[in-house]
């Protein structure tokens, strides 16, 4: 007998365990995913990547507005799934995750306990962590506390972002989410309460906001360093920086660090085609980066057409 799974996502890093999935063989009853909404410039309809991909494989598609609403939770009974998935999708309300009689199974982009929230991937870089992971667990009242099953670890190395990692991820999450599927399916998956691990020093992922991107020069080199590469590419660190008696924000993708133990806040320099902005202990070579207004470019490109004899970093 197959089991039946109805799959829950929206963005790209769903798109790869349902693809997963799939190929694995497992049986998706449908596919629930966020509602169409116009964006861009043309405010042309768009579908989420789930739905996207869920159209391409011919599968059935659910789009609740709200997940409360009778008609969606009665359209999900008569699904008769075994157990539902869900990967980058809204918080289920208790009537929704309890409904499969083998639970609800989320995969989250950190080593549970640690990074409970919206954005574990890019914490755990602005954090200048060595190391993360993905997890699986139940779905339970809190959020991000259920039943651990599995993990699987991912290095953070120097040269990473939350970009990057979100694509390692995106890969080695997925492969963990099958291996838990079929664990839970055969019987041999095994859960572990959160609170019988280590609490003591819980690090949190809250969601991130636009004033939380913002550069503060007078910090250090390495909390700079880590915290670009942690907002890169998205939602993106930024700083103010006066040309011309204009003060323009601009935003910050790919640096690299140098410490000297000398206090350079907010300071300008660049070296040929080099660029360089101070911190409370050194400097951080800006490598990419995008003007307001403007296309994103290479430092050395963007020298050529500015003039940073007079600049000013601002730190308020």
């Amino acid at each position: 007998m197959t089991n039946k799974i109805v799959f829950m996502g929206t963005p790209d890093f769903a798109v790869e365990s349902l693809k997963q999935l799939i190929e694995a063989g497992h049986e998706i009853a449908a596919v629930v995913t966020a509602p169409d909404r116009p964006a861009g410039r043309g405010q042309k309809i768009r579908y989420s990547a789930v739905k996207q991909f869920a159209l391409d494989h011919e599968l059935d598609v659910l789009q609740p507005e709200k997940l409360k609403s009778t008609e969606f939770n009665e359209a999900l009974k008569k699904l008769n799934a075994d157990l539902f998935v869900v990967v980058a999708f809204r918080m289920l309300p208790e009537m929704v995750w309890s409904m499969p009689p083998k639970g609800t199974i989320n995969l989250h982009g950190s080593l549970l306990p640690q990074y409970r929230g919206a954005a574990p991937i890019n914490w755990a870089v602005i954090n200048g962590e060595l190391e993360t992971g993905a997890t699986t667990f139940f779905i339970e009242k809190e959020i991000d506390t259920g039943k651990i099953i599995d993990n699987v670890t991912l290095p953070i190395q120097e040269e990473d972002t939350a970009g990057t990692i979100h694509d390692k991820l995106m890969v080695k999450g997925a492969s963990l989410l099958v291996k838990t599927v079929e664990a839970i399916f055969d019987g041999s998956a095994k859960a572990k309460p959160q609170k019988e691990f280590d609490l003591s020093n819980i690090r949190h992922a809250p969601k991130i906001f636009k004033a939380d991107c913002k550069i503060d020069w007078s910090n250090s080199t390495d909390y700079i360093f880590n915290k670009i590469r942690g907002l890169s590419p998205y939602p993106t660190a930024w700083t103010n920086i006066e040309m011309d008696g204009k003060v323009k924000s601009m935003k910050l993708f790919k640096v690299k660090r140098t410490v000297d133990g000398k206090d350079h806040s907010a300071a300008i320099k660049h070296e040929g085609d080099q660029l360089f902005f101070g911190s409370a202990d050194g400097w951080v070579e800006i490598l990419e980066l995008q003007l307001e207004g403007k296309k994103r470019m290479s430092a050395d490109a963007f020298l050529k057409g500015y003039d940073l004899t007079n600049a000013i970093l601002l730190i308020d």
